[in-house]
C-alpha cells in the first residue's frame, strides 16, 4: 500500500474536524497506518507559531512567513518521515488554507504566497512541490457556519472574524478546488453530520482507500 497524504479543507465551523476520528479510524481498520496532525502546528516549533499566528495581531505579510515557516519545519520533521515510511498523513488544513484565508480573506498577494508555497515545500532531494494526494473540502455556507461558531469555544482571531470574511475565504478555497479538481474532493457540509460522514466514507471508497 502506496503512501497517501490526506488533507481536510473547509471554513472555521464547516464541521471537519469533527470527522477527523471517524476517518483515522477507518483508514486503520482497513490495515493502513496514519499520522495524524494539523496546520499550523504538528511540530513543537510549529505548535509555538500556531499560537502566535491565532492569537497575535500582524500583518499578513508576518502572518504568511509564519505559516510557511511552521509548514516546513512540519514537512521536514513529520510528514515526509511518514510518507517515506508508506503511511497515510491525515492533515487538518494544509497550503490551501494560507490561499484562502491569507490569500483571499486578508486579501494578500496570492503571487508572493506562491513563491513561498514552492519554497517551503520543496521535497529535500527531488525539489518537487509537496501537495496533498488527496483533499476533502467541507464546503459551508459561511452563515451557517457563523451561527455553530457562536455557540463554540471562545475564538480565536480567525475564528472572531466577520462573516464577509469568511465568504471570502469560502471563494478561495472554490477558487483553489476549480484549480485542481483532481485532488479535491467536494463535501457538503450543510447536512447532518451522519449524512456528511456518508460522503466523506463514500469519497475514501471510491478513491481505493476503502474497499
Amino acid at each position: 500500500m502506496r503512501a497517501l497524504f490526506l488533507s481536510l479543507e473547509g471554513i472555521d465551523g464547516a464541521g471537519k474536524s469533527s470527522h477527523l476520528n471517524a476517518i483515522e479510524a477507518l483508514l486503520r481498520s482497513h490495515g493502513r497506518t496514519v499520522t495524524r496532525t494539523r496546520e499550523p502546528g504538528g511540530t513543537p516549533l510549529a505548535e509555538a507559531l500556531r499560537e502566535l499566528i491565532l492569537q497575535k495581531p500582524m500583518d499578513p505579510l508576518t502572518e504568511s512567513l509564519l505559516v510557511f515557516a511552521a509548514r516546513r519545519d512540519h514537512i521536514l520533521q513529520v510528514i515526509e518521515p511518514a510518507l517515506a515510511r508508506g503511511e497515510v498523513v491525515l492533515c487538518d488544513r494544509f497550503t490551501d488554507a494560507t490561499f484562502a484565508y491569507q490569500g483571499a480573506g486578508r486579501g494578500f498577494d496570492t503571487q508572493v504566497l506562491a513563491t513561498l508555497e514552492r519554497w517551503a515545500q520543496a521535497r529535500p532531494g527531488s525539489g518537487e512541490l509537496l501537495q496533498p494526494d488527496i483533499t476533502l473540502w467541507f464546503d459551508l455556507p459561511p452563515e451557517i457556519a457563523a451561527a455553530r461558531l457562536a455557540d463554540a469555544r471562545a475564538p480565536d482571531k480567525f475564528e472572531a472574524q466577520s462573516t464577509a470574511f469568511f465568504r471570502r475565504v469560502a471563494s478561495g478555497y472554490a477558487k483553489r478546488a476549480a484549480a485542481d479538481p483532481g485532488r479535491f474532493i467536494h463535501i457538503d457540509a450543510n447536512r447532518s453530520k451522519e449524512e456528511v460522514w456518508e460522503q466523506v466514507a463514500d469519497a475514501l471508497a471510491q478513491r481505493g482507500l476503502t474497499p
